[in-house]
């Protein structure tokens, strides 16, 4: 799809559907997906960052999400594997984005990187609860300063 200043829009691009029961949750944005042909899948949520295992919220992330997902039917729209080969995409629940619930339940951060990588309309909604969240002091917004989890895992490299 192309819009007017000739650019083309890559969001839409090579798009599937992957069905299964969620069987592991790693973290509050990676989790595992056993399908119909009980072959297992690491996805990793799109559109989202959440706190590291050892960072302030990390573990209240991860069970936010299992609470959301573990042991459900859920599907995951994917178009792009990362560099750990996991499928990257966006849950669904019964219909419901899993990745936007996790934002506005202040258990994980709009990731605004790879927002290009998401529809307009997905930004707009992610942006828009990431606000919400932060303004009610909602999970990591508790904290005055939370450290966003991708300056976490820098300093964690350089140290």
């Amino acid at each position: 799809m192309s819009v007017g200043t000739g650019q083309v829009q890559v969001f839409h691009a090579q798009a599937e559907t992957l069905s299964g029961v969620v069987i592991g949750v790693a973290d509050g944005d990676t989790l595992t997906v056993l399908d119909a042909d009980k072959v297992q899948h690491k996805i990793r949520l799109a559109g989202i960052d959440a706190p590291e295992k050892m960072q302030a919220f990390g573990n209240r992330s991860k069970e936010s999400l299992s609470d959301l997902v573990f042991e459900k039917t859920v599907n995951v729209e994917t178009n792009k594997r990362d560099r750990y080969r996991r499928d990257i995409g966006k849950l669904l629940v019964n219909g419901r984005d899993v990745n936007l619930v996790q934002v506005e339940r202040g258990m994980a951060w709009f990731y605004r990187k790879y927002q290009r990588e998401q529809s307009p309309n997905d930004r707009k909604l992610y942006e828009a609860a990431e606000d919400a969240a932060k303004d009610g002091k909602k999970g990591l917004w508790r904290d005055t300063d939370p450290v966003p989890p991708w300056e976490f895992r820098h300093t964690k490299t350089k140290g």
